[in-house]
């Protein structure tokens, strides 16, 4: 198989950055268009839908600021989807697992990128909390970020413990 075939065969994993960002897209002017801002609607206990706006990042940081960090936010999500994109690339066909991280959090990452660009900040719908704590509120593009992020982790730990076991 050429290096060609090979790029190819994991570039074939885009199609789940396309679904995460229209998924993620989709729930997002639904809850806009649905829900009431910061009311929250009970969905069971320990999870609301409630609209949010947030123009920082993960938790709020930086949302403070007076703008920049929106320019900031959009360029560096632009950056970490060509350098991501590049890393698919060059995976290996046996490397379907870093291949479906990687596509999670390009989507995860253009899909609030656009918000950033669009609205300028992006919306949060998903809510769980624990009596008095709450945590801070997220969406689609979020969640794959996390799960492709927590596959990278698992994976790094899954490299370390069959070279470990290779070298015995």
């Amino acid at each position: 198989m050429s290096q060609e075939e090979s790029a190819g065969s994991k570039l074939r994993w885009l199609w789940l950055a396309g679904l995460v960002v229209v998924l993620d897209l989709g729930t997002k002017a639904m809850a806009t268009a649905l829900l009431t801002y910061a009311e929250p609607v009970p969905v069971m206990p320990m999870f609301n839908l409630t609209l949010l706006h947030n123009t920082g990042a993960a938790f709020s940081f930086l949302a403070g600021e007076s703008g920049w960090q929106r320019w900031f936010f959009i360029t560096l999500a632009a950056v970490v989807s060509v350098v991501l994109f590049r890393w698919l690339k060059s995976l290996k066909p046996s490397e379907t697992w870093s291949a479906i991280a990687i596509v999670l959090i390009m989507g995860g990452a253009l899909g609030n990128v656009y918000d950033r660009v669009v609205h300028g900040y992006v919306v949060d719908f998903l809510h769980f909390y624990w009596s008095d704590y709450h945590f801070p509120a997220f969406n689609i593009a979020d969640t794959a970020i996390t799960i492709g992020a927590g596959m990278m982790i698992i994976d790094i730990f899954r490299q370390s413990g069959e070279s470990k076991s290779s070298t015995d």
